[in-house]
């Protein structure tokens, strides 16, 4: 029977791909002639860029370590900067000064009966020389960690986020006065020290257990592609689900003059000491501890038995950092428009590493590159984008988003009143295609999806993502954990919200500037990230040798940059945004009735004393946090503001035809307008205890860091109990979204 299933599936999954790929629309934004001729510029593109070109690139890149202020990065701007020149863009280099600290003294020690002092250490590997240039690497640390030196019992917290900390406190486990030790993975890494501090730890430690990038995945370096037992994930601590960049200058851009909090007032720097170590070094501390043993779910791939802790032995973890200012180096290049300058598409990779950062960041810079290379021959040929292209290696982002959102706090007023689109990528790897960000850019993105070709499944890339979606597979990625049915029956593959983690979150989060995140992956298994064995000698063993997708990185992110830039009309699709939003109102919804439904489970179980009934009376464990149940919420004005978004969409789109044969000087104006669409979903105010995100409808989770939260404001005001500021938040929301359909509505009615 579920062969048979199997088979029907498959051959109507296949005719409706057939139906959709054979299907050859007009490209969105553009006239019968515009659009033929844009089609022919996208395929000459698509042939230039070269997979030799982009693998040289990483070599060059990569070939020493290359962290914020060192002088192979230097080096590595100033080699940028002369490429762009030598293709013909307009390029220079900006520098932004700013806080970056850089260890100074770092212990970790087992104290007791069996004594313990960690290594702290990535040695050369074997065979790798990259590994042996050590003179200008950077250790292991977090950055922005607070100076410390303490000694306290230790306890296990396993991922150490909030569900976490439950746990513990339902096994009568505190962690104030204690050294927290959490492994690395279930969310962004600066929850871990976040909560710890917050629970009333006094220091943390993070490290990578073999389970989840180690031998519990696969072969260890030098022999396969894992995490070895020295492998150290360097990262930063800072709070940038609070604001990004230099954390000493929120808001403005870190230039000279700026106005700088002092380093002790900085929101965003941790306030307890925190070190990253490497499961070698982790085992001797985890094997120290007593006490009951750790769930399941808690349990790692290291050869012991997991207990929480404490044990007899106390750890000391001492982390002093220096304090130092370093420059950042942003190469800036430009290509100007020829008939609409002042709309401007942003498109950006970093190239900071922690070390070599072959793959992190290295893969999409290099593919960047050869983007950049290839529309600048492709001008030499005759091209002109109708908008102006700037095009960025934004240094810093390792330790916090610092390049990209110095340059963009500093340039805020110009990026206001020009930018229409902000394209971003970061590493790039060999498999499938992914992409998140602005919704009113879902179709285009899809339409360009369709045609571009995948290099080893020859098929498009857009067909291949749809095939991961259905089949729930590697590289599956969708908005809201859509089911096999709502793929099937959408027209296109939808977008994630995105939150931080990337140079996308400055633009999107707090100017309010549509933003799409591109890449691929999905198919090679690495065990690098962060470390200082992510090389190109690492790449050309276990990575995308042969850059297979560093040209088809480049084709579909340089073929988005060019159909926004030279369409007639900018190709925003307002119905799949107002689409969208109903979902986010539909699931908040659910997450009240949710709430309020296991809010009265709880009760009902505590009534009738099911959970000591269901306890080990010989481990007790603490009664569960009482759940507050929240009120019902009239959802009538935010769904009506969703309905007005809805009808001015829907004449947005039967005005686009119109809007098509505007005279240059009407469509100028036009595009010029509608390039701010996005602005007016954000609210000058900000969110709550954190001013500096505006968007209201994607941002950082303050407890998912770099997972994107949706209605953020209500969303996690409800989650968290203020059921009062969610009632507060939703009248925000609502009147966003009714600017943003007055506005859209203004615009369709202009090119009446």
């Amino acid at each position: 029977m579920r062969r048979t299933v199997a088979v029907a599936l498959t051959l109507g999954l296949s005719s409706l791909l057939l139906a959709q790929e054979t299907s050859t629309p007009a490209l969105l934004g553009f006239s019968a002639a515009t659009s033929s001729t844009e089609q022919q510029w996208e395929k000459k593109f698509r042939a230039l860029p070269e997979a030799k070109r982009i693998h040289d690139n990483m070599e060059h890149l990569a070939a020493h370590p290359h962290h914020v202020g060192s002088p192979y990065q230097r080096k590595n701007a100033e080699w940028v900067m002369s490429q762009y020149k030598s293709w013909g863009w307009d390029a220079h280099i900006e520098q932004f000064d700013v806080l970056f600290p850089t260890p100074k003294e770092r212990v970790i020690e087992l104290l007791g009966p069996t004594p313990y002092k960690a290594k702290l250490d990535e040695p050369p590997l074997p065979g790798d020389p990259y590994t042996k240039d050590r003179a200008d690497q950077l250790p292991g640390y977090n950055i922005y960690s607070a100076d410390g030196d303490v000694t306290a019992p230790l306890i296990y917290a396993n991922f150490g986020l909030p569900a976490d900390y439950e746990e513990l406190r339902r096994n009568g486990i505190s962690v104030k006065g204690a050294i927290v030790i959490t492994r690395y993975g279930g969310g962004w890494r600066g929850l871990k020290p976040k909560l710890a501090y917050e629970q009333g730890a006094v220091g943390c430690i993070i490290y990578s257990d073999p389970l989840d990038d180690g031998y519990g995945k696969g072969d260890v370096l030098p022999k396969g592609p894992m995490r070895n037992a020295d492998g150290i994930q360097r990262g930063s601590v800072s709070d940038t689900t609070m604001f990004a960049g230099d954390p000493l200058t929120p808001g403005i851009g870190s230039v000279p003059g700026a106005k700088r909090l002092k380093i002790e007032d900085s929101p965003v720097i941790m306030k307890i000491p925190v070190l990253p170590i490497g499961y070698g070094d982790a085992l001797p501390l985890l094997s120290s501890l007593d006490g009951r043993v750790v769930p399941a779910a808690w349990r790692g791939a290291l050869p012991i038995t997991y207990h929480f802790g404490p044990g007899t032995a106390k750890v000391h973890l001492k982390a002093t950092f220096n304090w130092d200012t370093r420059p950042v180096l942003d190469v800036i290049a430009t290509m100007k428009g020829s008939e609409e300058p002042d709309v401007w598409i942003v498109r950006g990779n970093h190239y900071d590493g922690w070390v070599n950062g072959a793959d992190d960041p290295i893969s999409g810079q290099a593919a960047l590159l050869e983007e950049a290379r290839s529309l600048g021959e492709l001008a030499k040929q005759g091209w002109k984008p109708k908008r102006t292209l700037i095009y960025a290696a934004w240094d810093g982002e390792e330790p916090g988003l610092i390049g990209s959102t110095e340059w963009a706090e500093t340039h805020a007023d110009e990026l206001n009143k020009h930018a229409a689109l902000y394209i971003n990528s970061d590493e790039n790897n060999r498999g499938f295609f992914n992409a998140g960000g602005s919704h009113a850019l879902e179709q285009v993105i899809n339409d360009v999806a369709k045609d571009i070709t995948d290099p080893e499944t020859k098929t498009s890339i857009w067909k291949r993502q749809q095939a991961a979606r259905l089949m729930g597979g590697r590289g599956a990625a969708t908005e809201g954990g859509a089911s096999r049915a709502d793929v099937l029956k959408r027209a296109t593959l939808s977008l994630g919200a995105i939150g931080s983690g990337s140079d996308f979150a400055t633009f999107i989060d707090h100017l309010g500037i549509a933003s799409v995140n591109l890449g691929f992956g999905g198919e090679d298994s690495s065990g690098t990230y962060h470390s200082a064995y992510d090389t190109p000698w690492f790449i050309e063993h276990f990575g995308d040798k042969d850059a297979l997708y560093g040209p088809t990185m480049a084709q579909t992110a340089g073929t988005l940059v060019m159909r926004v830039a030279d369409a007639d009309v900018l190709p925003y699709d307002f119905t799949i945004l107002t689409e969208t939003v109903r979902g986010y109102s539909t699931e908040l919804k659910a997450l009240i009735k949710t709430m309020q439904r296991d809010a009265a489970t709880q009760k009902r179980n505590m009534d009738l004393g099911l959970y000591a009934l269901m306890a080990d009376p010989q481990k007790p464990m603490e009664l569960p946090v009482t759940l507050t149940s929240p009120p019902d919420y009239d959802f009538t004005a935010l769904d009506a503001s969703i309905a007005s978004l809805d009808k001015a969409a829907t004449h947005f789109h039967e005005a686009e035809a119109g809007m098509i044969t505007l005279t240059p000087e009407a469509r100028k104006s036009l595009n010029a307008h509608l390039a701010l669409s996005e602005r007016k979903l954000t609210s000058e105010a900000g969110l709550p205890r954190r001013p500096w995100v505006k968007h209201v409808l994607y941002a950082p989770g303050v407890y998912t860091g770099y997972g994107a939260k949706t209605m953020p404001g209500i969303r996690e005001a409800i989650e968290e109990g203020r059921y009062d500021e969610a009632k507060q938040q939703m009248t925000i929301v609502t009147k966003a979204l009714n600017d943003e359909a007055a506005y859209v509505e203004g615009i369709a009615s202009s090119a009446k």
